[in-house]
C-alpha cells in the first residue's frame, strides 16, 4: 500500500499477507420463521402477491382529475378498491403495478366515465363503501373477485373498447361469497 513520503518505513519490514480466520462459520440454510418454501400460498382471502405493491398508491394522484364519483361515494374508498383490482392485474403478469393496472381498476367500475350506466353505479356503490378501512378486508377481496381474470388480462385499448361497447360486461354481480 502506498504511503506519503514523510512516513518512515523500514526497508526490510514485514509484508502483510492474507490469513484465514481460525474458525469457519456455519453454512447458511433457509430456516427463518417467515421463509416461504414452494411459492406464495393460494386460496380464498389470500389476496394477490406481487413485487412492490405499495407503488400503486403512488400512482393514484395521476387519476385525480379523471375519476368521477357518484353520490355517496368516497374517494379514499374508491382508491382502495381500485388499487386492490390493480394489484390483482399486476400479479397476473408477475410484476409491480403500473399506471395501466390502475386504469383497468377504475375503468372496470366506470369511475373514468363522466356518465356511467346507472346499473353499474348501483352495483358498485355498496361494493366500495368502507373499502379503505382495514376491517373490511373480506369486502375488498369480494370487490376484486367481481372483475374476472379474463377482463384484467386485456390490453388497455381492448379494455376501453369493451367498456364502451358493454360497460356491464367488465364486472359480475357480487352474489358469490368467499
Amino acid at each position: 500500500m502506498a504511503a506519503p513520503r514523510h512516513v518512515r518505513l523500514a526497508p526490510l519490514g514485514e509484508v502483510r499477507a492474507y490469513g484465514s480466520p481460525d474458525v469457519t462459520p456455519q453454512r447458511w440454510t433457509p430456516g427463518r420463521p417467515a421463509e416461504l418454501i414452494g411459492g406464495q400460498p393460494l386460496g380464498a382471502l389470500r389476496g394477490h402477491q406481487g413485487p412492490d405493491q405499495g407503488y400503486a398508491y403512488g400512482l393514484v394522484p395521476l387519476f385525480d382529475d379523471r375519476v368521477h364519483l357518484a353520490e355517496h361515494e368516497e374517494r379514499h374508498d374508491v382508491d382502495a378498491g381500485c388499487v386492490a383490482v390493480a394489484l390483482k392485474r399486476a400479479s397476473l403478469f408477475g410484476r409491480a403495478p403500473v399506471v395501466w393496472d390502475l386504469e383497468a381498476g377504475y375503468l372496470a367500475f366506470g369511475f373514468l366515465d363522466e356518465h356511467p350506466p346507472a346499473e353499474l353505479v348501483a352495483r358498485r356503490t355498496p361494493l366500495f363503501e368502507g373499502a379503505a378501512e382495514a376491517h373490511h378486508y373480506k369486502q375488498v377481496r369480494e370487490l376484486v373477485a367481481c372483475v374476472p381474470t379474463e377482463v384484467l388480462s386485456l390490453a388497455p385499448p381492448a379494455l376501453r373498447q369493451r367498456y364502451e361497447s358493454d360497460a356491464l360486461s367488465l364486472t359480475r354481480d357480487p352474489l358469490h361469497r368467499l
